[in-house]
């Protein structure tokens, strides 16, 4: 509907006609109401012809009554100063070359805080403004993102304290008092120093891969693995660290698709899966490498991919749990770590172009599965 339009003479009026709307998103086929965002739109006399759905829902107005009204009326706005917004910025006075309003935090009656721009929208350079284009962004997300960099500030903080209290009382100790302790004494204490280093090392490590993985930047450099060989490795070192060479199972399912990926990222992977089933799990520790369909096309019979799926005996994940087990600070129970493992675990395979799933083994314990492409780096392909 535009605005100004009448009815034809004699046409029925309707109970309610559909609210108006600026020409370029009519022109565009589309309804302000399918928009994500609060759209407002007012005239050149500052009236309000559109209010959409958003705008209804983030700020508990009725489109019906804001439609009409004038702007500041209808959508009172002040900074987090308590100043008037519109009277502030004045969209319809001051220089003819402004051209609208970047983003800020405002507050709607109430207190309730929104994310609001705003666009001056003129027929020729400088000359006077035809519509006044607001947006209105709910700032939950936005709050939920600060929310969860908090708590990952606060882990690291306490995850970091532990070991850095440690080494100084260690390192200030052996300083102070160094010819009063034994030679088995000093290599204790020198152990504890190098173990608890080497968790701050690791700690850093993790942030360092959840930045790369929330911004897009966690590189992939793909060279031919084994996996086969890999898992091998790592069930050495659990065995060496004291583990019963009888608690792990491997089995491989020959002949695997030759696999390009990641060797350092992959053993990451597998570090903390196996880690976790020995930790978190009981029983025997099984570990089935099987040639696969590729994750992004089973479509295909022919293998183009190899899965490995790593399960235990324990008492499984609660299914209740299961859509959180690969989200930030997840933890399966109070053994320990920082909750960041299996994000960075799903991260890594994404990267690689594959898939990573969770479920309950035969056993009753936890069960992972992970899918990665037979790609092979772009120079060869």
């Amino acid at each position: 509907m535009s605005v100004g339009t009448s009815s034809a003479p004699g046409a029925e009026r309707t109970a309610r006609p559909p609210a108006p709307r600026p020409g370029d998103v009519a022109d565009l086929g589309l309804d302000p109401d399918q928009l994500p965002d609060g759209l407002v739109v007012a005239d050149e006399h500052g009236r309000v012809i559109c209010f959409n759905a958003a705008a209804v829902r983030i700020t508990a107005v009725p489109a019906e009554q804001a439609l009409g009204r004038s702007l500041e009326t209808a959508l009172p706005l002040e900074d987090l100063e308590g100043r008037r917004w519109w009277q502030l910025t004045d969209p319809y006075g001051g220089l003819a070359i402004r051209v609208g309003q970047p983003e800020r935090n405002l507050l709607l009656p109430g207190g309730r805080e929104v994310l609001v721009s705003a666009r001056y929208v003129r027929t020729r350079p400088t000359g006077p403004v035809r519509r006044v284009v607001v947006t209105l962004r709910d700032t939950e997300a936005r709050r939920r993102t600060e929310r969860s960099h908090a708590e990952l500030i606060a882990t690291v903080a306490h995850e970091l304290r532990s070991p850095l209290t440690s080494v100084k009382g260690f390192t200030a100790t052996l300083l102070a008092k160094w010819e009063r302790f034994t030679d088995d004494q000093k290599r204790l204490m020198l152990e504890t120093v190098d173990a608890d280093a080497d968790r701050v090392t690791r700690l850093i490590a993790e942030l360092l891969d959840i930045s790369r993985i929330d911004s897009g930047r966690l590189e992939v450099r793909r060279q031919p693995v084994d996996i086969g060989a890999a898992v091998g490795r790592h069930i050495q070192a659990h065995v060496a660290a004291g583990q019963s060479a009888d608690r792990f199972l491997l089995r491989v399912q020959h002949p695997l698709p030759a696999l390009w990926a990641d060797p350092d990222k992959i053993d990451q992977v597998l570090s903390n899966l196996l880690e976790n089933a020995v930790r978190h799990g009981e029983g025997t520790v099984t570990i089935d490498i099987t040639p696969s369909a590729s994750p992004r096309d089973r479509e295909h019979a022919e293998p183009a991919a190899t899965s490995v799926t790593v399960s235990d005996e324990g008492p499984g994940i609660p299914e209740e749990s299961m859509n959180r087990v690969f989200t930030r600070f997840w933890r399966g129970s109070k053994r320990g770590g920082t909750g960041l493992g299996l994000y960075i675990v799903k991260g890594i395979v994404e990267a690689h172009g594959g898939t990573i799933t969770v479920g309950r083994a035969p056993g009753g314990g936890a069960e992972f599965r992970f899918t990665l492409p037979v790609a092979a780096p772009a120079y060869l392909t």
